[in-house]
């Protein structure tokens, strides 16, 4: 029992450095094909324009209570322009006409993703004031 325990101590680092020499090389060329990329994140689109809401007082007055909130959401594509604009919560369809002309003239600094600009999506809340 000794002899086998003293032969496979003695044989078991022959054994390691031939499962050393049997393993590939790494070249430079397999090693740069494993490095990933790094980002530096999405930077978010921001409003560098916006538009006036023009509404009728009488109209607004009637209809349309103080400090009202529309919801929209939208793409905002790599120049900056909003594209694809949907309301998700208003309070009246008078109002949401006009906010859709609004919002479809605002302009955007774009997305930027590793200093490229990209389409982002995004969600705007309005807040509508007498």
């Amino acid at each position: 029992m000794r002899r086998i325990l003293v032969a496979s101590l003695l044989l078991s680092p022959m054994l390691f450095t031939a499962a050393a020499l049997a393993s590939p090389a790494m070249d430079d060329a397999s090693a740069s094909t494993q490095l990933r990329p790094v980002s530096t994140g999405v930077k978010p689109a921001k409003i560098v324009h916006t538009a006036n809401i023009e509404l009728p007082s009488d109209t607004f007055s009637e209809t349309i209570p103080n400090d009202t909130e529309v919801v929209l959401t939208m793409n905002v594509d790599e120049k900056g322009n909003p594209q694809n604009i949907q309301i998700v919560r208003s309070a009246d369809r008078f109002l949401d006409a006009r906010v859709l002309e609004a919002v479809s003239q605002f302009r955007f600094r774009p997305a930027m993703l590793d200093k490229k600009p990209v389409p982002t999506d995004m969600t705007l809340n309005l807040v509508v004031k007498r």
